[in-house]
C-alpha cells in the first residue's frame, strides 16, 4: 500500500459517541488515513451542553470508554452552558427541539462549541467530517481545506423513527423539515461520502448539483476457520435486530421444526433482552438459544458451519452481514440483510436467499444437510472475495485514495 498522504494532516471529526456503529467507522478512517502515511487529528463533538473543550475533566469518561483513539491526536469540542443559556439558543434552537426537531438541536449545539487554542492554531489539509451536525465544527477547523462528509444513513428518518411516542409538543417537527436542515449543513462539503447504495442514491438526488461517492465502511475481518458444527445468528438490540429475530423464532423455527426436529441454532450478542422485552413468552420458550454477549466474536464465526441471516427490517448497512460474508461460511438470508449493496448476493454461490418464513426454513433444513465447509473452502468462497473487494481494509484505503488524493494535486 502506497503512502499517498504522507506529509498531510488530516482531522476526522466526529461525535463524542462510543459502542456504536459510528464509531467503529471512524476508528476505520483513522486507520486508514495512517496507512495512507497521513497524519491523523481525531476531533470529537459533543451534543451534551456543558461539554466545552476547556472543561477536561468532565471528557474523562469518554477517554475512558475509547481507549482505541489514544493511539491518535484527540482534540474535544463541545458547548459551554452560557451558550446554551442564551436567549438566541432558547428561541432558535431548543424551542423546535421541544417539537421533536432533533436537527436543529445537534446543529445547534455544534455550531456553539469552543475549541481548545491548540486546535484552533492547527491547519489540515482535508477535513473528514461524520454526520451533518458536525459541520459547523468541521468548517471552522478547516479553512480552505476540502471537506469529505459521510452521511451514516438518511438522519431525518432515524429522527423521525426516534420521535414515535416520544413526548414533544405539538405541531412535531416534521420529516421535511429536519431534511431541509439536514441537506443545508452537507452543503457545506466538497465531497459527499455514503457508507451504503441507498443512501447514495437517496442524497445523489436530494443534491444533484454536488459530488457524491459510495464508500463502504472497512469491516474487520472474521477468521474463516478452523471450523465447527455451530449455525450462529449473530444480533445486537435494536429495534429492527428485535423484530427480525421475533419473527424468526415466531414464525420460521415451528416449520424448521417440521422439517428437521431439534434443528440446533445459538443466538449470539445483545438482542436476548430485547427480545425478553418484546415477547417474555417467545423468550422463555428459546432460552437456551441465547448466548448474550461474547468478548470474541471471531471465535463464534471461527467455530460455525452456518450463518443465519433472519433480516426483516433496519436500514443502512448491515455490519453483521458483512461480517458474516468475510467469514465464508455458507449463508442463509433474507435479501433484506444485502440492503445497501451496489452487487446481486444472489450471485454469490454460497448464499441461499429466502424472503418468507417457508422459504427460510426449507433453506436452513437444507443447509444442515451439506458438509461444512474447511478453512480453505472458506477463504476461497464467493462471499470471503466479495468481502475483500469491498469491505477489506485494503479496499477501504484504496477507494479513499481514488475520492481524495485528486483534492491535493
Amino acid at each position: 500500500m502506497t503512502e499517498s498522504f504522507a506529509g498531510r494532516s488530516v482531522a476526522i471529526v466526529h461525535p463524542a459517541w462510543h459502542s456504536c456503529g459510528t464509531y467503529q467507522v471512524v476508528l476505520g478512517q483513522a486507520q486508514a488515513w495512517r496507512a495512507l502515511g497521513a497524519r491523523v487529528v481525531a476531533v470529537a463533538v459533543s451534543d451534551q451542553p456543558g461539554f466545552s473543550a476547556e472543561r477536561g475533566w468532565i471528557w474523562n469518561s469518554y477517554r475512558k470508554a475509547t481507549p482505541e483513539l489514544d493511539s491518535t491526536e484527540r482534540h474535544v469540542a463541545g458547548p459551554p452552558l452560557r451558550q446554551v443559556l442564551a436567549p438566541a439558543f432558547l428561541k432558535d434552537v431548543l424551542w423546535p427541539y421541544l417539537h421533536g426537531d432533533q436537527a436543529a438541536i445537534r446543529t445547534g449545539l455544534a455550531e456553539r462549541a469552543t475549541l481548545a487554542r491548540d486546535l484552533r492554531r492547527e491547519t489540515f489539509d482535508i477535513v473528514h467530517c461524520n454526520h451533518f451536525f458536525c459541520m459547523p465544527v468541521a468548517r471552522r477547523i478547516a479553512g480552505a481545506a476540502p471537506i469529505l462528509m459521510e452521511s451514516h444513513d438518511v438522519q431525518a428518518r432515524q429522527f423521525t423513527v426516534q420521535n414515535e411516542g416520544a413526548p414533544w409538543l405539538k405541531p412535531l417537527a416534521s420529516y421535511e423539515t429536519m431534511l431541509a436542515r439536514e441537506l443545508d449543513q452537507m452543503r457545506g462539503a466538497r465531497i459527499l461520502l455514503h457508507l451504503n447504495a441507498d443512501e447514495h442514491a437517496f442524497f445523489s438526488d436530494a443534491l444533484p448539483d454536488m459530488r457524491h461517492e459510495l464508500l463502504y465502511p472497512a469491516v474487520p475481518e472474521v477468521p474463516t476457520g478452523p471450523g465447527g458444527e455451530d449455525v450462529v445468528i449473530v444480533s445486537s438490540r435494536n429495534r429492527a435486530n428485535v423484530d427480525s429475530m421475533v419473527w424468526f423464532l415466531h414464525d420460521v423455527v415451528p416449520r424448521v421444526e417440521l422439517l428437521s426436529p431439534g434443528a440446533p441454532f445459538r443466538i449470539v450478542g445483545s438482542v436476548d433482552a430485547g427480545v425478553r422485552a418484546a415477547d417474555a413468552g417467545l423468550h422463555e420458550k428459546h432460552r437456551a438459544r441465547f448466548v448474550g454477549r461474547v468478548d470474541r466474536l471471531g471465535d463464534v464465526y471461527a467455530g460455525a458451519r452456518l450463518v443465519l441471516l433472519p433480516t426483516i427490517e433496519g436500514t443502512g448497512l448491515s455490519i453483521k452481514t458483512v461480517e458474516a460474508m468475510a467469514s465464508g461460511l455458507p449463508l442463509v438470508a433474507t435479501r433484506h440483510a444485502f440492503r445497501g449493496m451496489n452487487f446481486d448476493p444472489a450471485a454469490l454461490d454460497n448464499v441461499t436467499l429466502a424472503d418468507s418464513a417457508e422459504e427460510f426454513a426449507q433453506a436452513f433444513a437444507r443447509a444442515l444437510k451439506a458438509p461444512a465447509p474447511d478453512a480453505a473452502a472458506r477463504a476461497a468462497s464467493a462471499t470471503r472475495r466479495a468481502y475483500e473487494a469491498h469491505f477489506s481494509d485494503a479496499a477501504y484505503c484504496r477507494r479513499l485514495t481514488e475520492i481524495a488524493a485528486p483534492l491535493l494535486r
